[in-house]
């Protein structure tokens, strides 16, 4: 099987594609040093010549400044020139999006949840996800569209929080909390990447289907700090206050998985305990 990996150098690309590898795969991934993939021409070239059965969409952009990187960041996140660009052999399309596509709600959020994107990010994560289920259903491609969670685990860009807290644990450093609570749904990074596989392989699978990815289970990110302490055996001190926060944070952020167990026998094996237990034991 030959597989084509957008965002192979990040986070859970990385992970992805060794996983891939070790299970036998021919893995072609692009990585932004290979292509530049707002440049809808260049991108298109590489995805002819990558000549895949399976593609995983995992790149994403963040910056958003000014313009320019707006629009790049659109680009790269909708990836319009992805399904036309695609070999009569390709069977499926695997999209990660994320649960910053919906809206905040008191409830844990399944795949009927509104379309309510959190910021940026998440509208051109949303416009994505709907592009791709519309142009693959032109074409009779199937794809899917894995809305994950909170992710973390080893390899994690060290601004993000699980690599912060851990860092703190090591160094004797402060970690800086909002204000308001912010609670997450935090998904075990080799969880996700079954999910993405077992989605490929499954071609009894509804096209253009969503499926979320999470655990169920929300922490604060107070509870997570006193869960590093606890696994690490180190203390870590807090300012509370000394973060900003984000736009995005809400004090109830939880999937709902179930439909993901229904459709591909996908449950979470990995909790957060153990999760930062493993990403303290790899060093990151």
């Amino acid at each position: 099987m030959r597989a084509l990996v957008t965002g192979a150098g990040g986070f859970v690309g990385r992970h992805l594609v060794d996983r891939l590898r070790a299970d036998g795969w021919e893995v072609v991934g692009l990585t932004r040093d290979r292509v530049d993939l707002a440049d809808a021409a260049a991108a298109a070239a590489a995805v002819r010549a990558a000549d895949p059965d399976v593609v995983f969409s995992l790149a994403a952009g963040r910056a958003r400044a000014n313009a320019a990187e707006r629009a790049a960041t659109t680009a790269v996140n909708t990836s319009p020139w992805l399904v036309d660009a695609l070999p009569d052999r390709c069977r499926v399309v695997v999209r990660l999006g994320s649960s910053t596509e919906y809206a905040a709600g008191p409830a844990p959020l399944d795949e009927s949840a509104p379309l309510h994107p959190r910021g940026f990010f998440g509208a051109t994560k949303a416009a994505g996800s709907l592009l791709l289920q519309a142009a693959a259903a032109e074409r009779g491609v199937r794809a899917a569209v894995l809305r994950a969670f909170q992710v973390y685990g080893p390899g994690d860009h060290p601004t993000r929080l699980v690599p912060v807290v851990l860092a703190a644990a090591r160094s004797g450093g402060v970690v800086p909390l909002p204000a308001r609570t912010s609670r997450r749904d935090w998904v075990w990074v080799g969880d996700v990447v079954e999910a993405c596989v077992r989605a490929a392989l499954a071609d009894d699978l509804p096209p253009g289907q969503v499926l979320n990815l999470g655990t169920g289970v929300q922490t604060s990110t107070e509870e997570l700090v006193a869960t590093a302490a606890r696994v690490t055996g180190r203390p870590i001190a807090t300012a509370p206050g000394a973060h900003p926060g984000r736009a995005w944070d809400t004090d109830c952020w939880v999937s709902d998985p179930s439909l993901a167990a229904a459709l591909l026998g996908w449950r979470p094996t990995v909790d957060l305990a153990a999760g930062l237990a493993r990403t303290w034991a790899a060093g990151a």
